[in-house]
C-alpha cells in the first residue's frame, strides 16, 4: 500500500489563467510539496467555509451528512487522496462505526469538506505527490528553495483564504462538470 503524507488546505481561490476555481493542498512534512486541485465553484465553496470558519443559515450537504455521521455513531478518520487515473484525482473517505473500519470511495473536493467538518486529517498518497504535486520555487536555480520561502508562500495563500467569500466562487464563465470533469490537476499533462 502506498504511503499517505499529510497535508493541509493551504488555500482555496480561482486559478487566474484559467478562472476555475482549485484547492491547494500542502504537504506537512518536508519537501512541502503542493498539490492544486481543480474543483467546482459549488465544491471550493464547500471546502472554502469549514477552512475559514464561515457557517451558513441552514446547513450545507456536506455539513447534514457530517451530522448524520454523528447522530450514528460513525467517526471520520480521513480523507484520502489516493491516485490520479487519466487525469483525474480519486478518493476514499475512511471513517469508523460501530461495526468497524469502512471505506467509501469519493471525489476528493467531497472527502476534504466532510474532514474539515469532522476535523479529521487529509491525507495524500506519496505516488500522487510524486506525480502531480511541485515543490514551490523548485526549476528557479537562480533562487533555491528554503523553508523560509515556502512558509512565506503558505502565509500569502492563507490570507488570500482569510479574505475570500463563497460568493466569489460563482464564475458563470467556469466550464460546468462536462466540460471539465471533476477534481482535475490543473496541470495536464506533466
Amino acid at each position: 500500500m502506498d504511503m499517505m503524507r499529510p497535508v493541509d488546505i493551504a488555500a482555496v481561490g480561482v486559478d487566474a489563467s484559467s478562472g476555475i476555481p482549485v484547492v491547494l493542498l500542502r504537504e506537512r512534512e518536508a519537501p512541502h510539496r503542493v498539490l492544486p486541485i481543480l474543483v467546482a465553484p459549488s465544491d471550493a465553496a464547500a471546502i472554502a467555509l469549514p477552512a475559514t470558519g464561515q457557517t451558513t443559515d441552514r446547513p450545507m450537504t456536506h455539513d447534514l451528512l457530517a451530522q448524520v455521521l454523528e447522530q450514528f455513531g460513525a467517526h471520520v478518520d480521513a480523507a484520502e487522496v489516493t491516485e490520479v487515473r487519466d487525469g483525474t484525482f480519486l478518493a476514499r473517505l475512511t471513517f469508523h462505526d460501530a461495526a468497524g473500519e469502512r471505506q467509501l470511495d469519493t471525489r476528493p473536493s467531497d472527502a476534504i469538506a466532510l474532514a474539515l467538518r469532522a476535523d479529521a486529517p487529509v491525507l495524500v498518497s506519496e505516488e500522487v505527490l510524486d506525480v502531480a504535486g511541485a515543490i514551490p520555487g523548485e526549476g528557479d536555480e537562480d533562487e533555491p528553495i528554503d523553508q523560509e520561502t515556502i512558509d512565506e508562500t503558505v502565509e500569502e495563500f492563507r490570507a488570500f483564504l482569510d479574505e475570500i467569500s463563497p460568493a466569489e466562487f460563482d464564475e458563470p464563465s467556469v466550464p460546468d462538470e462536462d466540460e471539465m470533469g471533476d477534481d482535475r490537476p490543473s496541470h495536464e499533462g506533466d
